[in-house]
């Protein structure tokens, strides 16, 4: 039984560590990408959130126009409560015309409804950022959930708007998890909870293999059985003995003990 249940928690171990080693070839696979595809920005005019209000309209992306991602040396995407989280959008540009950069905003939702809106980020507009044809730059983008928030994990959804010839569009650059942890505090639920399940899975085999020792010790301590019976003696032989030196000896034995 303690084996089955050994084999059980190493099974769950690896199934909880899986995400993780998935979310850092994610990562690592963006930051290849991002090398490839952004260059050095000059003055990007940032102007904080004035922003240009497009109202809730969503837009479609243009043609030709492609974002990535990265969480500069953050691969586990973990962003403290009320604490500024920096990431990096790069913007490749395929087209024949310029894109101007407008603004990136972004979104907090619970992840199992993205309808169930948790918080608006500060959105941040840009006011001489622009990309020309069969050119790639990257634009940083600085965010800080609310310190009230609970620790867990939620969706980010993130969006830059771009205009190409006066007209608006938007890409998605990034849509999905995060983990959301109190200000100061180095380790997600998740690398808590491993850590837990870990020490659990060392008690549990510590405790099987003590049960095993003792086992095998009451076994080898385990001496056979000796049967003491009484000694008889056989009246023929005493028939046979009789006036022999050895009759003798044991008649004036016991009449000493008399």
């Amino acid at each position: 039984m303690a084996l089955k249940n050994v084999r059980v928690f190493f099974l769950a171990l690896l199934l909880l560590a899986s995400p993780f080693v998935q979310v850092a070839r994610c990562q690592s696979d963006s930051e290849v990408e991002s090398t490839e595809a952004v260059e050095e920005v000059g003055d990007l005019g940032i102007v904080g959130e004035d922003v240009q209000d497009f109202g809730d309209e969503n837009f479609s992306p243009a043609p030709g126009v492609s974002t990535i991602c990265v969480f500069p040396k953050n691969s586990a995407r973990v962003v403290p409560a009320g604490e500024e989280t920096e990431l990096l959008v790069g913007m490749k540009n395929d087209g024949e015309s310029t894109v101007n950069v407008i603004a990136i905003k972004a979104s907090i939702h619970l992840p199992f409804d993205h309808q169930l809106l948790v918080q608006n980020l500060t959105a941040q507009a840009f006011n001489n950022a622009s990309v020309p044809a069969s050119a790639q730059s990257t634009f940083p983008y600085i965010f800080a959930v609310s310190k009230f928030l609970q620790p867990g994990t939620f969706d980010l959804v993130g969006t830059i708007v771009y205009e190409i010839d006066q007209n608006p569009y938007q890409n998605t650059f990034y849509n999905g998890t995060i983990e959301v942890v109190e200000a100061g505090n180095l380790l997600s639920i998740e690398s808590v909870f491993l850590v837990t399940l870990g020490i659990a899975l060392l008690v549990l085999l510590g405790v099987w293999v003590r049960g095993q020792i003792k086992n095998l010790s009451k076994k080898t301590k385990r001496a056979p059985k000796v049967e003491v019976g009484t000694k008889t003696t056989d009246a023929s032989m005493d028939e046979w003995l009789q006036g022999t030196a050895y009759t003798q000896s044991l008649s004036s034995k016991s009449k000493k003990k008399k």
